[in-house]
């Protein structure tokens, strides 16, 4: 049998088949047409012109277009205007390798969280469509380093988006790595020199992102594509709580009797949670996730149970605990050291911190079905809670939180997303 190289597919570019142009008609019952009208994207590497390399993996021609005209009002809804391009006509400033289907689809989730997330320096690095990692910092290279390292196995080969212009500090801190893609506004004088060493990664610059904040609480026309070539069309997930105002006490009614959380969240706790709830937006649902001091500390995406959620992300602190403090101590990752006397070492630090989770904040995407999810956190020393409330045990979450000291607001709108 003929040995295949099974790596050439990852290096082919998909000659795709797709039309330049597309439009998209939907017809009013009085014969009147609204048509959405878009154009192929594609990039010049190599003196070649082509658009994605290929779709969700090697063999799948793919295509990407950008709106360039029309619009489409359903009720009292609109699509998004055209001529507003984000992740669909990036400028591609260093390339190495055509974009795949994945890594313009990790740069629009990333900018999907960072548009909520504006008023400081942030980075969101995304891996298959979910964050491994998000901060806020008082600089742009302290958020990537503290983004990268809370979760620096997952962040390995991401999408790293950037919300202010890339200098000088943060390029170095990037080429230490390996990334698929940077995505930033602007890139500062030098930057570009330093990234060069990085032949295969993809620099993309979006000098739209100056205006990412104008997407941020737009209610918009969604579609979902189903396998039988059916759609779902929706409007699209807008987050009600985005400030500290946004959200309520912990609070419900049972049987006649009332529960009300004791503790309210210190400010300190406020924002971490709004922090958490807004990256929480971009998550894959069923999920948890924790958060420490502006940045995620784990993050649990596309479970079935929620409680399940809780403790995946709960153990996913304490590995990205370990291997972070391996990582600085010894120069390598916690599943490569072989000294037992250095492992044991680090396990029992990591068991005493528990997970980096004492004073962490917990959320959740949709209600405690019981209590059991946020015992989890509990557990662990997480001090404050923001989920969206509504289960008909609030009141044993409520109790939960009360017996352990911690604080809990409700935002009474669920996130899922799909």
């Amino acid at each position: 049998m003929a040995t295949q190289d099974f790596k050439s597919a990852y290096r082919t570019i998909m000659d795709d088949h797709f039309t330049p142009r597309l439009e998209i008609s939907f017809v009013e019952e009085d014969g009147r047409r609204q048509t959405l009208a878009y154009e192929k994207t594609a990039w010049v590497i190599d003196n070649e012109r082509k658009g994605l390399r290929y779709g969700e993996n090697p063999g799948q021609e793919a295509a990407l277009y950008r709106l360039v005209g029309g619009n489409l009002t359903l009720g009292d809804v609109s699509f998004v205007q055209p001529g507003r391009h984000l992740a669909s006509d990036v400028e591609l400033l260093q390339s190495g390798k055509h974009p795949g289907k994945t890594n313009i689809t990790d740069a629009d989730n990333a900018l999907n969280i960072l548009r909520y997330l504006v008023e400081s320096p942030c980075a969101a690095i995304v891996k298959h469509n979910n964050p491994c990692g998000v901060a806020k910092a008082a600089s742009l290279a302290e958020a990537y380093e503290k983004a990268n390292r809370a979760d620096r196995v997952a962040a390995f080969g991401g999408a790293i988006a950037l919300n202010r212009e890339v200098d000088l500090d943060t390029a170095q801190l990037i080429v230490q790595n390996y990334a698929e893609v940077v995505v930033a506004p602007e890139f500062g004088p030098g930057v570009m020199d330093v990234f060069s060493r990085k032949k295969n990664l993809r620099v993309m610059r979006i000098g739209n992102m100056g205006r990412l904040q104008s997407f941020a609480g737009q209610v918009v026309v969604d579609f979902k594509s189903l396998v039988d070539g059916g759609l779902i069309l929706q409007t699209s997930f807008v987050p009600k709580t985005r400030s500290a105002a946004d959200v309520v006490p912990a609070q419900t009614t049972c049987k006649g009797k009332e529960y009300r959380i004791a503790r309210l969240p210190t400010p300190h706790e406020l924002d971490d949670l709004i922090f958490g709830w807004l990256v929480e937006c971009g998550v894959t649902s069923n999920s948890v996730l924790y958060v420490k001091e502006g940045v995620t500390v784990s993050i649990g995406a596309g479970g079935q149970d929620r409680v399940g959620m809780a403790q995946y992300a709960r153990d996913k602190a304490y590995r990205n605990l370990a291997d972070r403090i391996c990582w600085e101590r010894h120069g390598m990752p916690y599943n490569t050291l072989e000294d037992a006397g250095k492992r044991s070492a680090i396990d029992e630090e990591t068991a005493a911190a528990k997970g980096g989770l004492v004073g962490a904040g917990m959320v959740s995407d949709a209600f405690f079905p019981f209590r059991d999810g946020v015992e989890v956190g509990l557990r662990e020393g997480i001090t404050a809670v923001i989920q969206p409330g509504g289960s008909d045990r609030d009141f044993e979450v409520i109790e939960a939180c009360n017996l352990a000291g911690a604080a809990m607001v409700f935002t009474g709108q669920r996130c899922f997303k799909h």
